[in-house]
């Protein structure tokens, strides 16, 4: 039986013989087939899932903080720019509003002259009054005028009419 056992050793690379025709590798034939000693392996030392673990944890911690850092960076740059221009719009409004200021200071200056200048109520309606009076008077005068002038026209008119005139001089 052992024989067999060596026979049936010998047919298996016979048989990847004929299972092998289209490949491009040698192929073995016939040779006897190197005892393969196994070799213990040495004991696997384990690599450091606790040292792996901090140095990826370093890792992580060191390039998401970094990461952290450029965006607040990013952002104190653009809160900056904001202020910056904020500030700039103060300053212009406030220069504005001085401006504007500067203009009612003004005109409550020319106000005041001008109420110091100008006619009260008061003053308006005593002085109505003496117009009133003049034209009152002015127009009794026109009247009394008339009347004179009408007189002499009667005075005329009535020397006119006599059938002898004498003209004494």
């Amino acid at each position: 039986m052992p024989s067999l056992r060596l026979l049936a050793a010998h047919q298996r690379p016979a048989a990847r013989v004929f299972s092998r025709q289209l490949s491009h590798t040698p192929c073995l034939r016939n040779v006897d087939a190197p005892a393969v000693v196994a070799v213990p392996a040495p004991p696997k030392r384990p690599i450091g899932g606790f040292r792996g673990g901090i140095v990826g944890f370093l890792f992580g911690f060191s390039l998401a903080s970094s990461f952290a850092a450029y965006q607040l960076l990013d952002e104190y740059k653009q809160a900056s720019a904001a202020l910056q221009s904020s500030v700039e719009e103060l300053r212009v409004s406030t220069e504005s509003v001085s401006e504007h200021v500067r203009r009612i200071e003004a005109v409550e200056k020319d106000l005041k002259a001008l109420a110091g200048s100008s006619a009260t109520k008061e003053d308006v309606s005593r002085i109505r009054a003496e117009m009133k009076k003049l034209y009152d008077g002015l127009h009794v005068e026109f009247l009394d005028l008339r009347s004179h002038v009408w007189g002499i026209q009667q005075d005329v008119h009535a020397l006119s009419k006599k059938d002898s005139t004498s003209v004494r001089i």
